[in-house]
């Protein structure tokens, strides 16, 4: 009986979230839409002291697309709250169109290193869309959600 606690215990511990992004994830360098190059860390600095949520997407991603709308709907409810749009598509063209097709509406920036990149692999990325949320002091307060009614996400950004 002891050992089963153990593993349990040893478990929940394994999945705990986590509450600050490595110095490889803040590290990784990402474009913004006017090609600009910034560190995962320097996009951050830009809204410190901001709830953030970020939506890590693709536009092939069928799932991601289902989601946007809901996504643009908490960003009209929310609208103090920055909507960070991390993307994952392979080419700069593709992820430019997204934005224009889906509505993309918030800062948007490539993450050219792609799923096996420093960011992603940091973030244990296993699926897309992967919604987070740093609280103002720069915590994550929600490491992982892939729906966007998912009751810790929407409990993050009250």
């Amino acid at each position: 009986m002891k050992s089963v606690f153990v593993l349990l215990l040893f478990i929940s511990f394994a999945q705990a979230q986590q509450k600050s992004f490595s110095e490889t994830a803040l590290s990784d360098v990402f474009f913004s839409e006017n090609g600009k190059e910034m560190s995962f860390s320097e996009i951050l600095q830009q809204y410190k002291g901001k709830t953030i949520f970020i939506d890590v997407w693709a536009s092939w991603c069928k799932d991601c697309i289902a989601g946007m709308p809901k996504v643009q709907k908490l960003r009209e409810e929310k609208p103090e709250i920055v909507f960070l749009f991390l993307s994952l598509d392979k080419e700069t063209e593709s992820w430019k169109h997204g934005i224009e097709k889906y509505g993309v509406v918030g800062e948007n920036y490539f993450v050219p290193a792609g799923w096996k990149g420093p960011f992603c692999s940091s973030i244990d990325l296993d699926w897309i869309p992967r919604y987070m949320v740093l609280n103002p002091k720069g915590e994550i307060s929600l490491y992982k959600a892939i729906e966007t009614n998912d009751e810790n996400l929407l409990k993050a950004l009250k």
